[in-house]
């Protein structure tokens, strides 16, 4: 998925592209790309909080 068509998703739809990349075990790089995003909409923290309480 491109940087554009990453911005074409609502919040909750990111967030949950990225726990199920993760569940996937897809690529590093994918990952860090929805992260980068996650990021730039100030979401990345608050997931990282909730993972880390979880675990």
């Amino acid at each position: 998925m491109s940087d554009r068509g990453m911005k074409q998703l609502s919040d909750s739809l990111l967030i949950q592209s990225y726990h199920k990349a993760i569940e996937l075990n897809l690529s590093s790089e994918f990952i860090s790309q929805i992260k980068d995003e996650l990021r730039e909409r100030s979401l990345l923290k608050g997931i990282e909080e909730q993972t880390s309480q979880v675990s």
